[in-house]
């Protein structure tokens, strides 16, 4: 049985779980609030390079991807525009892209990622 390793990790969750070959990125959220989601989608993507990083890898590794945004219609090329110039060429994951209700009313994108170990 492989071990389990967990990154950033509290009482309610981790921010990162290592295990059976995979690496979990949990939901990321932008810290700005800026009502712009080009920014709020970089500073997420960030996020999500400085925890592949905690885990030894990088975006080249990634699997799968789960974005959620708080409106779609008004934001999906928005957000596409920042995905896809951080995603590295021939390296793009599988993804699913819904709007949902976010946590905060200020939060416009949410996303997380699978990659492998």
């Amino acid at each position: 049985m492989s071990d389990i390793v967990r990154i950033e990790t509290n009482q309610r969750m981790s921010r990162v779980v290592k295990a059976a070959g995979l690496v979990f990125v949990g939901g990321q959220t932008s810290a700005d609030p800026a009502p712009d989601v080009k920014v709020q989608t970089a500073k997420v993507l960030e996020k999500i390079d400085g925890f592949l990083a905690k885990a030894g890898i990088d975006k080249t590794r990634l699997v799968s991807a789960q974005v959620w945004l708080a409106n779609i219609e008004r934001d999906f090329a928005g957000m596409n525009e920042v995905w896809d110039a951080w995603v590295p060429e021939g390296c793009a994951p599988t993804r699913a892209t819904v709007e949902a209700k976010l946590a905060a009313p200020h939060l416009l994108v949410e996303i997380a990622v699978v990659a492998l170990a």
